[in-house]
Order: C-alpha cells, then sequence, then structure tokens
C-alpha cells in the first residue's frame, strides 16, 4: 500500500499556492492592464528553466541511453501536467519518426482526463503504482513524473513503483525540496514563485513544464540521431506541410534540385534522413539502410565513414 497524501494544511506553505502581492488588485486592473502584469510574470520562467539545465540533460541523456537498449521515455501527471505529459509524447512520431511506443504517458484518471477533470484521480496512489506496473516499466526505461506541487499521491505512487522497478526516475516539479523531488533520482524544481492567480499552476508553473518536457523530449532525440544539426530528419511526412519540409530539409542539404529531390524521396519511401544519404552518396536505398543501422541511426556518423559523391 502506498502512503496517504500529506495532509491538506500543508499545501498552503508551498510555493506555488502562496499569493504574488503584485496581482493582489488583479481584478481592478484593466484587461491590457492585467494582460502587461502577466506578461512580467512570464518574463521569469525561462530564467527558471535556465537554473535546472544541468538535470534536464542528465535526463535527456538517461532517456537516450535507455531508448537505445529498446527502453523508453515515460511521462507520469495528473491535471495539467499529465495532459502536458501526452501532449509532449504524442508529437514525438510526426516530429523524430519515433515508433510510438518509445516515448508515453500516463495521466491520472486515463483518456477521459484529457478533456475534463477527473473527480479525485489525482489522489490515488495506488492508481498511479498500478499503471506504471501495467505498463510493465523497468530498468531500460526513464520515467518523468511531473507535479507541480511535488505532492500528487497519483505521481508519488507511480513514482516508488517505477524506482522499485529499477527504473531511472525523473521528477519536474515547481516546489524546493519537493516529495517527488526526494524520491526520484534526478530531480528538476523548477521554482517560478506564485501565480498571477495564486495556485493556478497551469500558468506559471504549466508554461515551465512545457519548456522542460520540449528540452527533454528534444535533447533526446538529439541524443538519438533523429536530428542533422537543426533538421528534423527523421520527421515522418503524415500531411502536405510535412511533405514539403521533408523535400526542403534533403534539398538544403544536398543543394540538389527538385526532381533529384523527390526521386531520392521516392526511393527512400519518404525518408528524409535516407534521402540525404543516397543523393551525398550514391549508395543503393538498401546499402543506405544498412549503413545507418550500423551508425545508430545517426546520418552524421553514417556521411562520416561512407564517400561522397
Amino acid at each position: 500500500m502506498t502512503d496517504p497524501a500529506p495532509p491538506p494544511e500543508d499545501l498552503g506553505a508551498l510555493v506555488t499556492e502562496s499569493a504574488d502581492p503584485r496581482t493582489a488588485e488583479l481584478d481592478r486592473l484593466s484587461t491590457l492592464e492585467a494582460a502587461r502584469v502577466m506578461n512580467e510574470g512570464d518574463l521569469g520562467v525561462a530564467a527558471a528553466v535556465g537554473r535546472v539545465l544541468a538535470p534536464v540533460a542528465e535526463a535527456a541523456d538517461r532517456a537516450a541511453a535507455g531508448i537505445r537498449r529498446g527502453g523508453r521515455l515515460v511521462y507520469l501527471g495528473a491535471g495539467t501536467p499529465g495532459r502536458l505529459g501526452v501532449l509532449d509524447a504524442s508529437e514525438c512520431p510526426p516530429t523524430f519518426g519515433t515508433d510510438p511506443s518509445a516515448v508515453v504517458a500516463l495521466i491520472a484518471g486515463g483518456p477521459a482526463a484529457l478533456t475534463r477533470a477527473v473527480e479525485g484521480a489525482e489522489d490515488d496512489a495506488d492508481a498511479g503504482a498500478r499503471e506504471v506496473g501495467a505498463l510493465a516499466v523497468g530498468p531500460d526505461d526513464v520515467l518523468v513524473a511531473v507535479s507541480a506541487s511535488g505532492r500528487t499521491p497519483y505521481v508519488l505512487g507511480g513514482l516508488r513503483a517505477a524506482g522499485a522497478a529499477g527504473a531511472w526516475t525523473v521528477a519536474v516539479t515547481a516546489n524546493p525540496g519537493s516529495a517527488a523531488g526526494d524520491l526520484a533520482r534526478t530531480a528538476i524544481d523548477v521554482v517560478v514563485g506564485p501565480e498571477v492567480i495564486a495556485g493556478s499552476t497551469r500558468l506559471r508553473a504549466g508554461t515551465a513544464q512545457k519548456l522542460v518536457l520540449n528540452m527533454i523530449s528534444t535533447l533526446t532525440m538529439v541524443r538519438l540521431g533523429a536530428t542533422y544539426g537543426n533538421r528534423m530528419v527523421d520527421l515522418r511526412a503524415t500531411n502536405a506541410k510535412l511533405h514539403d519540409r521533408a523535400a526542403r530539409i534533403v534539398r538544403d542539404l544536398t543543394d540538389r534540385p527538385d526532381a533529384e529531390v523527390g526521386r531520392a524521396l521516392d526511393a527512400a519511401d519518404g525518408s528524409a534522413k535516407l534521402a540525404v544519404l543516397l543523393l551525398r552518396t550514391g549508395l543503393t536505398p538498401g546499402a543506405g539502410r544498412a549503413l545507418l543501422d550500423r551508425h545508430g541511426g545517426s546520418l552524421r556518423a553514417a556521411l562520416g565513414t561512407a564517400p561522397s559523391r
């Protein structure tokens, strides 16, 4: 049985529950003045993230190493943090060409909680543990638990279960010295201060969490060779915009005319990475795929060992 939630009276001591004196008269301001106040408060969010870059990098390196071994990057959260985890996971396949099982997310209350509050779901520590167990989280996985307060029972239950199963655990919170941070092997406490509306952590804390999750997944994919420089060469062209982007990426990285780019993409079954390799080396598609496989999918490494055309 997992531990119960801390008593409600402890919540008042959290940074995320405190009131910001700068917004004490928020409802008396004009809409434009209120927007300026919100914007001024948001300016400190990126700086707060800047203070936790070392643990963010550690989380990304651990995730990349785990995925190379066949593991996954797993997000876990409730409410806004849970929705942000689902969002970040869902964007990895079209952006980086990942298998949908490589980056996954668990949210308290399940899919229904994406569009409406599921009452009491975040208070169920046992549910967090059960869902981590049902996903068979293990030593090759990295579990990133996201909780603004750092004491959400569902998240704590999942963290304990993942740690016991041997996964590398990460906690992303908005309060220093949190229970989640204490449980995790990597603590990322992004302290953005009180919210413009006291306790509404979908605001500054949510923005900080979005930045951190974006960094973890993006840097993980960079380490896995899903980019070449700043180009998303592993994107999956699932719509007209992405087909056009793939063609532009190949054209920019090879300086070849559109007709050649189109033929190379067709030969590469739409893979921008493989098309670049074919155009720059003259390899056949089969040989190009084999070379990429030998280099763990890294286009830069493959180009470094292949003859130039």
